[in-house]
């Protein structure tokens, strides 16, 4: 009776367990990948982007002029070289993206294609002007590229439906009775009936609200890119990307599945080691807790013939949300990446202030020196010689009232006014040629060092 009800007990937990299986599988693939093996990819490939996090990260704080640790009695101001360069760069680089009101010009291959390029031109201006926000994103764009040195644009297309009831016709079909009249219908390749509406009927609907192309620039801290890509991302093999997100947004999403089994507690952003917020705020309700979301597009041979095909991801935590195969027609990772200055065989590229941060050291090194020489002077105040007044008159001098000296005494001799020393000439010489180094370096010129107007040709 006892191993009766044992063997009963394991083959109930059994198909509770196989139930669960198959409630939380989320597709039915030969071969699908483990949240083990995508974290694995996440893992190898972490390393290699932590290291580029480190350059972007000193080239932002040698943009922002961050100033280092402060000694007592020393400046420690930061010349804005490699910004005042990247703000020439900024208007130079968005102008011609925001002047022009076509920015896609799509010319046919052949003649055939004339009037399908014409069309597909007026697209893609329509969308770039009227559904994105053209001047926000290419802000961001130009301000992403010049300040970080590499841009990835996560691509996509939003569409949203609506049910809706509408009032429709109802028409009635009759045979047509005139032989005559029947017979041309039937040679025009028509049916020999005729249409009569005899009421009306309220069905629903499915109208589209939205639909257009979504363009996203992410942060550079937030993307994983396969490291064997070799620079060129069309040969990558997986692309990772963390984003921030709620319960609700989720399910409002309508793509994501196993929400109810997400560690709210646990898979926040702020509990993650990986995941970074900018601020500390936090939702206390449960629809509205910040998740830090992983989405993998890659290849697996789900189909286990030793084929990979395209598919997408997502995990919270230990916790699979998605899994399907690439939904884009061109099947492609959906991710662009546009360097500044390439490097061979990089994904990522370099901004200027790869190449202006010694300039700027020294520069702030000599500043600094300049600074220091004139803050460490006694500047407008005044010394006398003790035995020039009596006690009289010096608390008049002090008053600043007109006073008697001594009659031993010159006043040109015993009174003694502190200037500012005068700064040498080979640190004015310096920092000039810190600034023409760098204006050659990234052909940046200020209008203020010898650029005219009529230098710039008719």
């Amino acid at each position: 009776m006892e191993l009766y009800k044992e063997d009963k007990i394991k083959e109930e937990s059994t198909t509770t367990s196989i139930a669960i299986d198959e409630e939380s599988k989320l597709t039915d693939w030969e071969n699908p990948p483990s949240l083990t093996d995508l974290k694995a990819d996440y893992q190898e490939a972490k390393s290699d982007q932590e290291e580029h996090n480190i350059k972007v990260n000193e080239w932002l704080d040698n943009l922002n002029a961050e100033p280092k640790k402060k000694k007592k009695g020393k400046s420690n101001v930061v010349p804005k070289l490699i910004r005042k360069q990247a703000e020439w760069r900024y208007a130079s680089l968005s102008e011609p993206f925001l002047s022009s009101e076509n920015i896609f010009d799509v010319s046919p291959v052949t003649f055939e294609d004339k009037k399908a390029a014409e069309q597909n031109q007026l697209v893609l201006n329509n969308q770039f002007n009227t559904k994105i926000d053209r001047v926000a994103f290419i802000d961001e764009y130009v301000r992403t590229a010049v300040d970080e040195g590499t841009v990835i644009i996560k691509v996509g297309w939003e569409t949203e439906e609506e049910e809706i009831e509408v009032e429709k016709p109802i028409i009635e079909k009759r045979p047509i009775t005139d032989f005559n009249l029947a017979n041309q219908m039937i040679l025009a390749g028509k049916e020999p009936v005729m249409e009569n509406v005899v009421g009306t009927e309220t069905v629903t609907e499915t109208v589209i609200i939205e639909n257009k192309p979504t363009l996203e620039i992410c942060k550079y801290d937030n993307v994983i890119i396969d490291p064997t890509s070799q620079g060129n991302v069309e040969d990558a093999n997986f692309i990772i990307y963390e984003f921030e997100s709620s319960l609700s947004e989720l399910k409002e999403d309508g793509r994501y599945k196993n929400l109810d089994k997400i560690n709210l507690n646990s898979t926040s952003p702020l509990a993650s080691s990986d995941g970074e917020l900018e601020t500390a705020f936090s939702f206390k309700d449960d629809p509205r807790k910040r998740l830090l979301v992983t989405e993998y597009w890659g290849y697996w041979d789900i189909d286990n013939i030793g084929i990979t095909k395209p598919f997408v991801a997502a995990w919270v935590g230990d916790t699979l949300i998605r899994m399907e195969e690439n939904p884009f027609p061109d099947k492609e990772l959906p991710f662009i990446i546009v360097q500044y200055l390439p490097k061979r065989k990089k994904v990522y590229g370099e901004p200027d202030g790869a190449l202006l941060e010694d300039n700027q050291k020294i520069n702030g090194a000599v500043i600094r020196g300049m600074i220091d020489i004139m803050g460490r002077s006694a500047n407008a105040q005044q010394g006398a010689r003790k035995d020039a007044l009596d006690a009289v008159n010096a608390r008049k001098f002090k008053n600043g009232e007109d006073y008697e000296y001594n009659a031993n005494v010159s006043p040109n001799d015993v009174f003694f006014m502190h200037k500012y020393p005068e700064i040498p000439r080979s640190a004015i010489e310096m920092l000039q040629l810190q600034n023409n180094e760098a204006e050659s370096l990234t052909g940046v010129k200020a209008y203020n060092s010898g650029i005219s107007g009529a230098g710039l040709g008719t």
